[in-house]
């Protein structure tokens, strides 16, 4: 591993304002404390910042040299609606609100990599550094690309990384094409007719006919979609009734759908549409149904993944650069990749035994009010920018 000594003269004093951050943690677009907390960092060690894209959004650009060629490198701020169960001195101080997704560590191994990158100016061209926010269901990339980023800062390729517990430290995954999912939820309101349980002929029960929906639903994956392409549809709430002996007026039936590809997304959307409504319509019940897409497929692009993990093999050796597993989670680093080509790969976080004394009981896996992000982890992603920033300029222009 060949890690820079600058950046890791500077772990130190990065990883406090890790925890810093960590300990205070701020939730979609609300991130007004932390976009401050960098653009201070930044502009003292003489990095113009350009704020407010996306409402909270920062970009740094980093300049040098007469080339035209510019890169982006990408990570999110944003933390969780979750109550943190640890305990150590750089807990939440925010009830209700915790960094349980490693944004906090996302967010300081860029700051690691501009700090060397306005001292030591080893490239000729422009890096831009994007500190985005709401990536935690507000789709922060979305509103950044909406109000102007790619128009604004001109890059040719966007970078983004994310921490992987249960992958030891020191080891990168990353795969072209398809690697994190589309996220899509759908709700329906099956309106029958209320009526005394005892009496049931004298209504339009719409629980059975939820029950006979949610089977339905499952013939689109085993029997609508081919066989190898991807798809997931979880009903994961049906609410319904108030007494023991009523039937009620309505059932409401919530869940998510997860795809790999449009072109499945959207044959579900149409078949879980004319299977609701059929449905209601054959029990004689009244159907309203919503279908909202949130995050598009996250899609690498076969180039630029290939350059990426090139440059990590140089860093870390090749047998600490796995191929990825694609996962049904979902990212809204997606949005940047339908506009421009790039890679979205992962760094390991470790088993969670990082942990000082005080986390909780939990494991230390994304979304869990156990976890913590590894430190360990800032000299080496810090460094990662850096490669990759240099390496990308340096290269001939495609």
């Amino acid at each position: 591993m060949k890690l820079i000594e600058s950046i890791l003269a500077d772990a130190a004093a990065i990883a406090a304002v890790r925890r810093d951050i960590h300990a205070h943690p701020e939730l979609c677009f609300e991130e007004v404390r932390t976009s401050d907390v960098i653009a201070k960092q930044l502009t003292d060690w003489g990095i113009p910042v350009h704020r407010g894209l996306g409402k909270t959004g920062v970009v740094a650009i980093l300049k040098n040299g007469s080339s035209d060629r510019a890169v982006g490198l990408r990570a999110d701020i944003d933390a969780l609606p979750m109550t943190e169960h640890n305990h150590f001195a750089h807990a939440s101080q925010h009830p209700g609100k915790m960094h349980a997704c490693g944004h906090d560590g996302h967010t300081a191994m860029l700051l690691g990599a501009a700090k060397h990158l306005a001292k030591h100016r080893n490239y000729d061209g422009t890096v831009y550094l994007i500190f985005q926010p709401a990536e935690e269901g507000g789709g922060g990339a979305r509103e950044m690309i909406k109000d102007g980023l790619f128009e604004k800062f001109a890059m040719e390729a966007v970078f983004g990384a994310h921490n992987w517990p249960g992958m030891a430290a020191g080891q990168f995954a990353l795969k072209s094409g398809p690697c994190f999912a589309s996220s899509n939820e759908f709700r329906i309101t099956i309106r029958g007719k209320g009526a005394h349980a005892a009496l049931p002929h004298n209504g339009i029960d719409p629980v059975p006919v939820a029950c006979q929906m949610v089977q339905a639903f499952q013939t689109i994956i085993t029997r609508n979609k081919r066989p190898i392409d991807a798809g997931v549809i979880s009903v994961t709430m049906i609410h319904t009734g108030e007494a023991t002996n009523v039937v009620p007026e309505s059932c409401e039936i919530q869940g998510t759908v997860r795809t790999f590809t449009l072109e499945v997304l959207d044959l579900i959307e149409a078949r879980m549409k004319e299977i609701a409504e059929h449905t209601c319509a054959a029990f004689g019940a009244g159907c309203e149904f919503e279908f909202h897409r949130n995050y598009p497929p996250t899609i690498n692009h076969e180039a630029e993944t290939a350059f990426a993990r090139g440059v990590l093999k140089e860093l870390v050796g090749a047998a600490n650069v796995q191929e990825f597993e694609p996962t049904m989670g979902a990212e809204d680093f997606s949005y940047y990749l339908l506009d421009k080509p790039g890679c979205y790969f992962l760094i390991g976080n470790g088993d969670g035994s990082h942990r000082e004394g005080g986390h909780g009981l939990g494991p230390c896996m994304l979304h869990n009010p156990s976890y913590d992000f590894n430190d360990e982890l800032i000299p080496l992603g810090a460094t990662m920018w850096v490669r990759l920033a240099e390496a990308w300029l340096a290269q001939p222009r495609r």
